[in-house]
């Protein structure tokens, strides 16, 4: 069973133009776009590919067109994260069945399960699969917040060995490496480059949807190469990007970002918006400074 390190997208998912229907075909062209650029990994169905906008139909068609095109030449973790218990047994279990990597899963994010609770809900889905679980820790959508002591309890569960710690406490990736050793591999989910220099070996990036490249490098120079100018240099290209893809607009600036850049993936589902006009330009302006547009449309954003 290979060992996850390294930047991973966590994708969005393309949809129809009209919004309908998952578009299957731009998934692949994603897919290969990612590991052509470089890409550590892959994680369709998180929160950037809008998990709990899609049919158990669409989620099903999405991991195996993930699954199916990666074909091995990079992990592939599925988000499984459910409010009910038996439903992230149930999605976990498919996903291993149709050959997935790993899983990774939220906290049922409604109920506000006791730590005793969220103990049973990982347990229970680990003795369901033999795959690894990526936990993930994002209180801002979860509505409970894992702290270290309690991911420590975690890792002593056999295949609970990831976690993406998406606080904007960077302090939480050296207490979690602290307390659990090589228990628990840590995966940055918002402070990449911070995470890294306390001990993250990986990071779940939504900016890595339209940079992959960059992205990748970004591990590579901090954490392969321990080389801090070379990660710094990399950090600052790709800080102009960052608010576009992070905040209330992580989905619907990607999108956008995709959109002008040729690889349309339609818009978001509903309650989401797409990108509003006011932000485009702007938008656009980064893209172009970064190298991501093509020709004509970087000539017109300058």
């Amino acid at each position: 069973m290979r060992r996850f390190r390294g930047t991973y997208t966590v994708l969005v998912t393309p949809f129809t133009a009209d919004g309908k229907a998952v578009d299957l075909e731009a998934l692949k062209r994603l897919v290969e776009f990612q590991i052509a650029e470089g890409i550590h990994g892959l994680i369709p169905l998180g929160s950037t590919g809008e998990f709990l906008s899609v049919t158990p139909d669409e989620r099903t068609a999405i991991v195996e067109t993930v699954v199916r095109t990666a074909a091995g030449r990079v992990p592939v973790l599925i988000g499984t994260g459910a409010e009910w218990t038996r439903d992230a047994v149930a999605t976990s279990r498919e996903a291993e069945a149709l050959g997935a990597d790993g899983v990774m899963i939220i906290p049922p994010f409604y109920s506000v399960p006791t730590e005793d609770e969220l103990y049973v809900h990982y347990k229970t889905v680990a003795d369901a699969i033999s795959i690894p679980i990526m936990v993930y820790n994002n209180p801002a959508t979860a509505n409970v917040d894992l702290m270290p002591d309690f991911v420590a309890r975690l890792s002593a569960i056999p295949n609970c060995s990831y976690i993406k710690e998406s606080t904007l406490d960077v302090t939480r990736v050296r207490d979690i490496v602290r307390l659990c050793g090589d228990r628990m591999t840590v995966f940055a989910g918002v402070l990449g480059f911070e995470s890294f220099w306390l001990g993250a070996e990986g990071w779940v990036a939504v900016c890595s949807n339209v940079a992959p490249r960059l992205s990748a490098h970004l591990f590579e120079a901090s954490v392969d190469r321990r080389d801090l100018d070379e990660g710094t240099a990399v950090h600052r290209k790709l800080l102009p990007l960052l608010p576009f893809v992070g905040g209330p607009r992580y989905v619907s600036g990607t999108k956008a970002a995709f959109e002008m850049m040729g690889m349309p993936m339609g818009p978001p589902r509903a309650p989401r918006l797409p990108l509003p006009e006011r932000d485009r330009p702007a938008l656009r302006q980064v893209l172009a400074g970064m190298g991501l547009l093509p020709a004509a449309a970087s000539a017109a954003a300058n």
